[in-house]
């Protein structure tokens, strides 16, 4: 077989993978945004299937005699076939080892932990997710132990998420942004400045918050002809490819910048969905490279653009047009302030830019600390308190703002939390490179974010998984990912908002 043929084969197999994984990603949507709750059995049932099914493509007998052919001929490949062969090898070494009835169910146990969580953070009631949770985490357990680990062995899980980070890149990482923001947190919190924010709080009912989203989509250049948003308990982002992204948010009538910024950061996802090559359509490139980058994407949207000074000056004077006439004497630095104040949380997707990442550390001590001891699920609220007591000064009074305020875990997302912290170091690097070839808060400040768009197109967005995100961070600054920027951006920000 030549190379040409083989490479025809091995992409009509993967379309076939790929269409699998699509109807997956479809059901998860409609489960989330409002499925009946009665039906959630047999989608469990329905998804299990699928799964193992598309789980078996990824170990099969075929996957392994395409990857066989192709080895034959590793110089002749393009950067699209080098990529596509790249995941599918990696992947298949990572997973043939467990057993396709083991996966399948698995997949169906996820696919009803969430429905299972949904009611627990309802209630505010652990007991009722902790059995299903401890199913999950011995299941992942048990797949480590076939797909093996170096050293740590939550590295594995790391690598899912973010293809060669381990724990000890992840401690170092995390080391170096505590050291560095613990003091200028501390600071903060003694320089006594206050930032009323109480106008933040005014009712904004559900159907002029669902205005707001639409404008915000639409001023980032999001294509509502290939997407679409909806409700949540948790926001997220979803899709099939390029031609259908679709995005979630959650609405609180009396903090109407919950879901404006959960908007944006969702759209700084979708947006890099809908904007890899054309060329890459129908394939399993057609996504973000890692979580990281894509993590990136969203905060960069949320927190470079949407919490900048420029942000609201720029949307000030429409947004005003949108909201109710208690707000018609709010200016727009009253906003930016609003926007930014630094004062430890309990909950994650509330939280301000420099604590954020001290939610992301517990989350990650938490994680490591599962897949490295025979852990008791029931214990693991006390030891989140504690942390969170240790580390921000306030203990969660319930376990919905507590352990349950994520779907991750319910999701087996054990590994993904860590890439929200990279996404901010990376998002300050490529803003850094971005100044270099223009001013982004002009740009921000004329509402020019075509402009913004197109740089990320062209640097990272149509590389989409062809290339590695070491690969596309050093390609646009030259360097590795370096904590610093977002450090530096930090300081420079937060020194000029509260006067120290």
């Amino acid at each position: 077989m030549g190379y040409s043929e083989a490479v025809l084969k091995f992409e009509s197999f993967l379309e076939r993978k790929l269409a699998l994984d699509s109807a997956l990603a479809l059901i998860f949507w409609d489960q989330s945004t409002g499925a009946p709750k009665g039906g959630a059995a047999a989608r469990a049932k329905t998804v299990g299937i699928l799964s193992g099914e598309s789980f078996a493509m990824s170990v099969s007998d075929e996957m392994k005699e395409h990857l066989n052919n192709l080895s034959k001929y590793e110089a002749e490949f393009d950067e699209k076939v080098a990529a596509m062969y790249r995941i599918c090898k990696k992947d298949y070494e990572s997973m043939e080892k467990i057993p396709k009835d083991e996966f399948a169910a698995y997949s169906e146990l996820l696919s009803g932990a969430e429905v299972i969580w949904e009611e627990a953070k309802e209630k505010n009631n652990y007991l009722l997710f902790a059995p299903v949770l401890s199913q999950i985490i011995e299941y992942l357990k048990k797949f480590l132990g076939y797909r093996g680990f170096t050293g740590h062995p939550y590295n594995t899980l790391l690598d899912d998420y973010e293809p060669g980070l381990n724990v000890t890149d992840a401690d170092a990482f995390f080391a170096e942004i505590k050291e560095s923001l613990a003091p200028l947190l501390k600071k903060i919190t003694e320089s006594g400045k206050k930032i009323n924010a109480d106008f933040t709080k005014t009712t904004v009912p559900v159907e002029i918050q669902q205005k707001i989203a639409d404008f915000l989509m639409e001023e980032m250049g999001f294509d509502f002809n290939r997407g679409m948003i909806k409700t949540s308990e948790h926001p997220f982002t979803n899709g099939t490819g390029r031609t259908d992204v679709r995005i979630t948010t959650h609405y609180y009538e009396n903090s109407f910048l919950s879901s404006l910024y959960s908007v944006l950061h969702e759209t700084g996802h979708a947006i890099y969905e809908q904007n890899t090559d054309e060329a890459l359509a129908g394939t399993i490139l057609d996504s973000g490279i890692s979580m990281g980058i894509h993590e990136s994407q969203s905060r960069f949207y949320e927190n470079i653009i949407g919490r900048s000074s420029a942000f609201w000056e720029n949307i000030h004077e429409k947004l005003l047009t949108i909201l109710p006439d208690e707000f018609k004497n709010i200016s727009a630095r009253d906003f930016y302030l609003a926007a930014n104040i630094v004062k430890p949380s309990l909950i994650r997707i509330e939280a301000d830019e420099l604590t954020y990442t001290l939610h992301i550390l517990i989350r990650y001590e938490m994680e490591k600390y599962i897949f490295s001891n025979d852990v008791d699920v029931y214990e693991l609220p006390a030891l989140w308190n504690k942390k969170y007591e240790e580390y921000m000064g306030i203990k969660p009074q319930s376990d919905s703002e507590g352990i349950l305020q994520d779907v991750h875990w319910a999701s087996g997302l054990f590994g993904y939390f860590p890439s929200y912290s990279l996404g901010n170091a990376y998002a300050a690097q490529i803003a850094y490179c971005m100044n270099k070839d223009f001013d982004v808060n002009s740009a921000i400040r004329s509402g020019d974010y075509a402009k913004i768009k197109q740089w990320l197109t062209d640097k990272i967005h149509k590389h989409a998984s062809v290339l590695l995100p070491a690969e596309i961070i050093h390609k646009l600054s030259g360097e590795e990912l370096n904590a610093k920027y977002f450090t530096d951006y930090c300081y420079k920000k937060f020194t000029e908002i509260y006067e120290i």
